[in-house]
């Protein structure tokens, strides 16, 4: 576990820094950062709502590629895009306040044809098929305090010729800044992006509650994000690793998220998977608040045989979530090279606050595969979950789980109103603890086959309604030092403290 005293010292400004070194960078100084500009209304664009600015841009976009690199810039107004604008490497796309480049509802690239389309959904699969597009680039910058808005002519489901479903799309990139623009009505995907290595993004703000995605970062490495401020409609921000671009990453991770503020509809807010076939480490979020996730919060799932490690979460306020915490091993293995079963491990939580008037409906969990694939070695310290209670008594035993199913209602009813764990190793919980806001006949926790589960430090509890606050299954090596005078039952374990 990392000190916390020496993270605390670290400001925002250091992260920026330590994650910029340690990003790859590929070209000069003098292509990082163009002197030379190209407006596209010298290319023929005009920002009266209605003319096809396309074109102009692309046109504009080339010139500052054969001049070596440049920034694009647009003038005041609305433009209008009527197809897929092609990015080149070392050009910067800056749309200044109080310009908005406005997608139209045909005219795009058609979807690639991709040989791997079976292991993950069309909207992941193709690339193209978007407002921006580009391949195999480095140092594409999207700066300036403007708009970028699909309209609302952008598909959530699986576009048709001429339609797009997302508004940047970029693969297999390095050095890529978005930072400041408003990304609005994505379609499927506000920004998605695979294969890149050095991502940087201040300020970014994303607004499709009305849409689907927000922003997925998928096979991706050394990526520094601060002050983003994201509604979603499904996923907000979220981390994955699938098969699109046929092969396994080595090297995903090394990746800091400041400062952020998150909002999703139908699903998720801050999210590991579920497309999970590289191995995932090296992830800090820091100072986060989440205000809406109708499935996890703060979510984690291994399906596709990654291992997910050393990812850490801290000073993180999360209301009106469905699920507050989401960890599942599950055995999906939807990656074209016959993965196994994943692993996660070495996760800390740290100062963490999770309520709402009505939520969580699912209780924390923390879900490993089988007894060769344990959730092991995390920490939460004070880490406070209320949950609305109100369930009557049940049985002790095991819930149903569908291996392949990530969704946290893919466990049935938790039968613990708090902290719920099966196939976990060294867990502890130090202070914090669990509470109800209506009298709930379910142990606040319940242990199901693991060792080395602690809850120590004064860990909080409401005593349940029920006969037992603490029910520990087949655990070898357990302690509980609460607040309070708890009433376990254990069957098949044994103490260790």
């Amino acid at each position: 576990m990392r000190s916390r005293t020496k993270w605390f010292m670290i400001s925002a400004a250091g992260l920026v820094g330590m994650a910029a070194a340690a990003a790859p960078m590929v070209a000069s100084a003098a292509t990082q950062a163009p002197g030379k500009q190209f407006n596209v209304a010298s290319f023929g664009a005009v920002a009266d709502g209605v003319t096809n600015a396309t074109p102009a841009l692309d046109k504009a976009i080339a010139a500052a590629s054969r001049a070596g690199g440049g920034e694009v810039t647009f003038p005041i107004g609305n433009l209008a895009l009527k197809g897929t604008t092609h990015l080149q490497s070392n050009v910067t796309i800056n749309v200044p306040a109080g310009t908005t480049l406005t997608a139209s509802s045909g005219g795009y690239d058609a979807p690639e044809s991709n040989p791997n389309s079976a292991f993950q959904d069309f909207g992941h699969s193709h690339f193209h098929d978007a407002v921006f597009f580009g391949n195999n680039v480095s140092n594409v910058k999207f700066t300036g305090a403007g708009t970028i808005d699909g309209g609302g002519h952008l598909i959530t489901g699986n576009p048709k010729s001429g339609q797009a479903d997302k508004i940047i799309s970029i693969t297999n990139c390095t050095n890529l800044t978005i930072s400041g623009i408003t990304l609005r009505r994505g379609g499927h995907f506000a920004a998605l992006i695979n294969g890149c290595t050095g991502v940087t993004s201040d300020h970014l703000v994303i607004r499709t509650a009305s849409d689907r995605d927000g922003w997925n970062i998928i096979n991706t490495s050394h990526a520094t994000i601060t002050n983003i401020d994201d509604q979603a409609n499904d996923d907000a921000l979220v981390f994955k690793s699938d098969w699109a671009l046929g092969k396994r990453f080595t090297d995903q991770g090394h990746v800091t998220v400041t400062n952020a503020k998150l909002q999703a509809g139908c699903c998720n807010a801050l999210m590991f998977g579920s497309e999970t076939c590289s191995n995932f480490t090296d992830y800090n979020f820091n100072t986060i608040t989440i205000t809406g996730a109708s499935k996890s919060g703060l979510g984690m799932v291994s399906m596709d045989g990654a291992n997910i490690s050393n990812v850490h979460y801290r000073n993180i306020n999360v209301t009106n979530v469905a699920s507050p915490i989401m960890q599942k091993i599950g055995t999906r293995k939807r990656c074209g090279d016959s993965p196994g079963v994943g692993h996660i491990n070495n996760i800390t939580y740290d100062n963490i606050t999770i309520a709402g008037k009505s939520s969580p409906q699912f209780s924390p969990t923390i879900w490993g595969a089988d007894a060769s694939h344990h959730v092991s070695n995390e920490t939460f310290t004070n880490v406070k979950i209320n949950v609305p209670g109100g369930h009557g008594s049940m049985g002790t035993g095991l819930p149903s789980n569908d291996p392949k199913n990530y969704n946290p209602n893919s466990i049935g009813t938790r039968p613990a109103y708090g902290w719920f764990i099966h196939n976990a190793d060294n867990i502890t919980f130090t202070g914090g603890g669990v509470s109800f806001s209506k009298s709930d006949a379910r142990p606040a926790v319940l242990v199901n086959s693991g060792s080395a589960i602690k809850f120590i430090g004064n860990f909080a509890f409401e005593k349940s309604g029920g006969s037992n606050d603490f029910v520990i299954q087949s655990v070898s090596g357990y302690c509980i030092q609460a607040a309070g005078t708890e009433r376990v039952s254990a069957t098949g374990s044994s103490q260790a403290c």
